[in-house]
């Protein structure tokens, strides 16, 4: 193990410590705390389309050539993604445009950096005793799928202004009050195809050797 991971573990540790700290001071203030948010995720076309992207990566996950994708952390990452991404996006875009303290975006941003790759760092030290050499390499690739997938089930479709994204809507995140799927479905299978582009390489080059290309870090 390089001798700096354990200082990154501590600040990664510390940063996840200081986010919850922060949550649970205001959380009331958050909207990942209150029904309408699960409510908002747990539409019917939602809900479908997570199934068919977690079960895909699991069953794929054994035939990759990346030795820390296994089937453990792809139910995890998925349940994670689910759970948190659309929440993540919205802040993140809800903060850039001064409606949500600047503070809920570092709690956004760890929730995200927990979800693609701290606790996948955490899982794979304690199952192959090392800290893994893919860690940034991963970073970057399950974030790309993080926020397709945010992006994906924030879809919203309203009559007077057509597609949007809902945590562009002022009383986000509410409850569907209408079936959208039909009126979202383009947008929804473009951002579908983006996540499978982004997972095919390693599928179909299962003998790439992603530890040789990474070593450095």
């Amino acid at each position: 193990m390089a001798t700096w991971y354990p200082l990154y573990m501590f600040l990664w540790g510390s940063a996840c410590l200081a986010s919850l700290m922060l949550y649970l001071k205001e959380r009331d203030a958050y909207a990942i705390s209150h029904r309408t948010y699960w409510k908002f995720l747990l539409a019917p076309w939602k809900a479908i389309t997570f199934l068919i992207s977690a079960t895909s990566l699991t069953v794929m996950a054994p035939y990759t050539g990346d030795p820390t994708w296994d089937r453990c952390d792809s139910i995890v990452m998925s349940v994670l993604t689910f759970l948190t991404a659309p929440w993540v996006v919205g802040i993140l875009y809800r903060t850039a445009t001064g409606r949500v303290p600047l503070r809920q975006s570092f709690v956004a941003v760890c929730v995200w950096m927990f979800s693609v790759s701290w606790i996948f760092d955490a899982y794979i030290l304690i199952r192959d005793g090392e800290y893994t050499p893919l860690w940034l390499p991963n970073i970057f690739a399950s974030s790309a799928l993080y926020i397709s997938a945010g992006l994906l089930w924030n879809l919203d479709w309203k009559p007077e202004r057509g597609t949007i994204f809902a945590f562009m809507e002022p009383d986000w995140p509410s409850p569907p009050t209408r079936s959208v799927f039909r009126k979202v479905a383009w947008l929804a299978f473009v951002l579908m195809g983006l996540v499978t582009l982004l997972v095919l390489p390693f599928l179909f080059d299962r003998h790439l050797d992603f530890s040789a290309w990474f070593e450095r870090w």
